[in-house]
C-alpha cells in the first residue's frame, strides 16, 4: 500500500480524470478498504478540495467546482499530449485560444523535468503541422466547451445549425466526438431528427445547449471518428443536391426516397425534398419514382435536366413526333 502522501495525490489524480467515480471501484484502485478511502476523502477536503459523495448502494465520490483552480496533477503521457494539444491550438481555428495557449505551454514547459522536456520539444521539432493556412471561420471556444463537455459526460444537446444553402434549423443529438480535420472543425454525433449518424461543422453551430439527458453509447458506422469525418466530407463532394417542392405527404415521401433524401414538411399534403445523388440523373430519378407533382427549385442544372428530361419523354411517348 502507498504512504499517505503519495495515496492522496493519486486519488486526487483520479478524481480529477473522471467526472464520477463509484465508491468500491475507486477504492480498488488505490488498493485500499472503502474505510480508508472516506478518511482519504476528508484528508482532500481539508486540504480545501470540493469533494462530493453520493451516499447508498451505488455511491460514490466527483471532485466539484471550487473557488479555485486545482493544481493539475499529470502523468508522462498526459503532459506530453497537453503539451502538443496547446502548440495545435496556438496555430488552431479557435478565436481568441492562440495566445493563451502559447503562454500555458510556455508554463507548461518551464515545470516539465528535464527529461520529459526533451520529449516534448522532440515532438514538436519532427511534426509538421497542415493548421498554418488561415481559417475562413472561427468558432467561439465557448461552444467547444460546451459540446466537449457533453461528450465527455454523454449529454444529450440541441443547437441551431445554419446549411450550406441558408436554411436554419435546430437539431438534437448525442454526441460522440470533435474532429479537426483538413481548416474546420466538425461534431460527429447521432442525429436524433434523423434516426442516423452525421457530421455538423461547428462554424455553423450556434446556442448550443446541454439538455441533462443521458445516453447509452451507440455503434459509429466507421473505424473512428476522423474516418467518419474522412468518409463523409468525400461523400459530400461527390454529392449533388437538388431541392424539390413535392405535392405529397412527408410521411409517404420518406417511405419512398428517404434513403437517399432529406424532407421537411410543409403542409400536411406537401413537403420540400432534398434530393442527395452523385448525379443530377440519380436525383431526378429518386423524384420521378414519387408517383405525385413536384416542382424542382435548385439547383438550376436540375431545372434544365428535369425539363430535358421531360421532353425526352415525351417524344418516347410519341406526344413530340414529328409528322
Amino acid at each position: 500500500m502507498a504512504n499517505t502522501s503519495s495515496r492522496t495525490l493519486r486519488l486526487l489524480s483520479l478524481l480529477q480524470a473522471r467526472r464520477y467515480w463509484p465508491g468500491g471501484e475507486l477504492a480498488g484502485r488505490l488498493e485500499v478498504s472503502v474505510r480508508t478511502l472516506r478518511r482519504d476523502v476528508d484528508r482532500l477536503r481539508e486540504l480545501g478540495y470540493p469533494v462530493e459523495a453520493a451516499r447508498g448502494v451505488d455511491g460514490g465520490y466527483q471532485l466539484a467546482s471550487g473557488a479555485a483552480m486545482p493544481p493539475l496533477l499529470l502523468d508522462d503521457e498526459e503532459a506530453v499530449a497537453l503539451a502538443i494539444a496547446l502548440r495545435s491550438a496556438a496555430q488552431g481555428a479557435v478565436s481568441g485560444v492562440a495566445e493563451a495557449s502559447v503562454r500555458a505551454l510556455a508554463k507548461l514547459v518551464q515545470v516539465m523535468p528535464k527529461g520529459l522536456r526533451r520529449r516534448v520539444e522532440a515532438i514538436g521539432s519532427a511534426t509538421e503541422s497542415h493548421f498554418w493556412e488561415p481559417v475562413e471561420e472561427q468558432i467561439d471556444p465557448e461552444i467547444l466547451i460546451i459540446i466537449g463537455q457533453a461528450c465527455r459526460d454523454q449529454e444529450r444537446i440541441g443547437f441551431d445549425y445554419t446549411a450550406a444553402d441558408g436554411r436554419a434549423t435546430t437539431r438534437h443529438v448525442e454526441p460522440l466526438r470533435m474532429v479537426r480535420l483538413g481548416l474546420r472543425w466538425y461534431l460527429v454525433c447521432y442525429d436524433l431528427d434523423r434516426g442516423e449518424w452525421r457530421t455538423f461543422r461547428l462554424d455553423r453551430m450556434s446556442k448550443p445547449e446541454p439538455t441533462g439527458a443521458r445516453f447509452a453509447p451507440r455503434n459509429l458506422p466507421a473505424d473512428s471518428p476522423v474516418d467518419f469525418v474522412r468518409e463523409s466530407t468525400e461523400r459530400a463532394a461527390n454529392t449533388n443536391d437538388v431541392i424539390a417542392l413535392v405535392s405529397a405527404p412527408p410521411g409517404y415521401v420518406a417511405e419512398k426516397i428517404g434513403r437517399w433524401s432529406t424532407v421537411s414538411e410543409v403542409t400536411e399534403s406537401s413537403c420540400r425534398v432534398t434530393v442527395h445523388a452523385k448525379t443530377l440523373d440519380w436525383a431526378l430519378l429518386a423524384l420521378g419514382m414519387l408517383d405525385a407533382e413536384f416542382t424542382i427549385e435548385s439547383p438550376p442544372s436540375a431545372i434544365e435536366g428535369g425539363r430535358a428530361w421531360g421532353e425526352r419523354l415525351v417524344r418516347a411517348a410519341g406526344g413530340g413526333r414529328r409528322r
